[in-house]
């Protein structure tokens, strides 16, 4: 696995957009480690691919589990917007909206992580 120019935990990745993962979290999780780190957001993303379209074809307690255990691991990675996001469809699981919203962070998350390789 190739990581970014320059490192993942250097300042850098700001001025090329918007992070939906705090950095220096991250790197306190891992203990500095890169290597680790990006083991762990590749972990993360096959967590949460489909996660939103499971979301939308389960049962409504069903919907809170999942929301529920991704809290916890969105904020173990440092992904505070994702972890809120969840944690809003946690207490309103038939709030279709928030599963809308969801997508679109899983989005950019995704995209972030892929962009690490």
């Amino acid at each position: 696995m190739q990581i970014i120019s320059g490192g993942l935990f250097d300042e850098g990745h700001s001025a090329r957009g918007a992070i939906p993962f705090d950095l220096k979290h991250l790197a306190r999780q891992t203990m500095g480690d890169e290597v680790l780190a990006l083991e762990i957001l590749g972990m993360f993303r096959r967590q949460i691919e489909g996660m939103s379209e499971r979301m939308r074809g389960c049962d409504l307690q069903s919907r809170r589990e999942m929301a529920h255990a991704l809290v916890g691991s969105a904020r173990g990675v440092g992904a505070g917007a994702i972890a809120a996001c969840a944690a809003a469809i946690e207490k309103n699981p038939a709030n279709d909206e928030g599963i809308t919203q969801l997508a679109k962070l899983i989005c950019e998350a995704n995209e972030f992580i892929s962009r690490l390789r």
